[in-house]
């Protein structure tokens, strides 16, 4: 697919469209995909997987943007691995008015809907997309963690989409404790110096050893194949391993809001980051900003 450079201009044009236009044909793609036991199996356990409900043409589309954004990588991006590392952990945030293959796969294929339908809200919010990037022989693994501490918000209809675009075997995947979004708030630190930059120590519950007793907890988690989508709750407990085989882990993920969704700005830089917003969105206020558009209303 071809794409001429789109300006900043035209970028922030269109990030503040109030409705973007969905077609007849995804909206019958997700309600014949998305079935009331994938809804069901989200509240239960906050993660599920959607199997084929995204095209080949759709998967390429991410491809194309995804080494567009290796190539053009923005000031968030991070090597998430150690110098040692035989392979490399490359993460970068937020790219998406700056990607038009991003852009289209967020605005025209079904992420949004299904976010939607699995939260239970009238509307679906873009709150950011991150890239993670697993070359071949990567060690680092990505450890137990929920999303939603390291965030500027509050409330509870939310949903991430993890969006492969090679093959991941069962043992590379990621895997979450179901439930887990149920609560409590588990103290978020660094992946790799393990510090609390975010709240301060001992205000939150440490997060367990589950890799030293999985047996103790009910550990989920899919072989993927292109096409497939696993969705989960931004306080799931969730965590991958290493790449040990010869092909790259290649995956977009996008964060959607849904309808209960405030503003909670934080004393410190959350991850990502997103400056000068607490001086433009009050604090319990819904997410209206050009930032984070809404894509999809039902």
């Amino acid at each position: 697919m071809n794409f001429s450079i789109i300006n900043k201009t035209d970028t922030f044009k269109r990030s503040t469209m109030k409705k973007h236009s969905i077609s007849q044909q995804i909206l019958q793609r997700v309600e014949a995909a998305v079935k009331q036991t994938h809804i069901d199996a989200y509240k239960k356990d906050g993660a599920v997987c959607i199997r084929q409900i995204i095209t080949a043409e759709e998967i390429e589309l991410l491809r194309e943007g995804i080494e567009s954004n290796l190539q053009f990588p923005s000031h968030r991006v991070k090597i998430a691995s150690k110098n040692e590392d035989p392979g490399q952990f490359i993460e970068d945030f937020c790219t998406w008015q700056t990607n038009p293959y991003y852009q289209q796969f967020i605005f025209e294929s079904p992420v949004s809907v299904i976010a939607g339908k699995l939260m239970e809200s009238k509307q679906t919010r873009l709150y950011h997309d991150h890239l993670l990037v697993k070359e071949p022989g990567t060690r680092q693994k990505t450890p137990w963690h929920q999303d939603q501490p390291y965030y500027n918000i509050e409330g509870t209809q939310n949903c991430s989409l993890w969006i492969p675009v090679d093959p991941v075997p069962r043992t590379s995947t990621l895997e979450f404790v179901a439930g887990s979004h149920k609560g409590p708030w588990l103290m978020p630190r660094s992946f790799m110096e393990n510090q609390a930059k975010w709240f301060p120590e001992g205000s939150l519950t440490e997060l367990p050893d589950i890799d030293s007793h999985r047996e103790h907890y009910p550990i989920i988690g899919w072989e993927i194949t292109p096409g497939d989508v696993v969705c989960f709750h931004m306080l799931t407990l969730h965590a991958s391993n290493g790449v040990d085989y010869a092909q790259r882990r290649r995956v977009f993920s996008i964060r959607f809001l849904g309808d209960d969704i405030t503003h909670a700005p934080r004393n410190w830089a959350t991850s990502p980051d997103f400056p000068g917003l607490a001086g433009q969105l009050a604090a319990n206020a819904p997410m209206e900003h050009a930032l984070f558009p809404v894509v999809w209303e039902n």
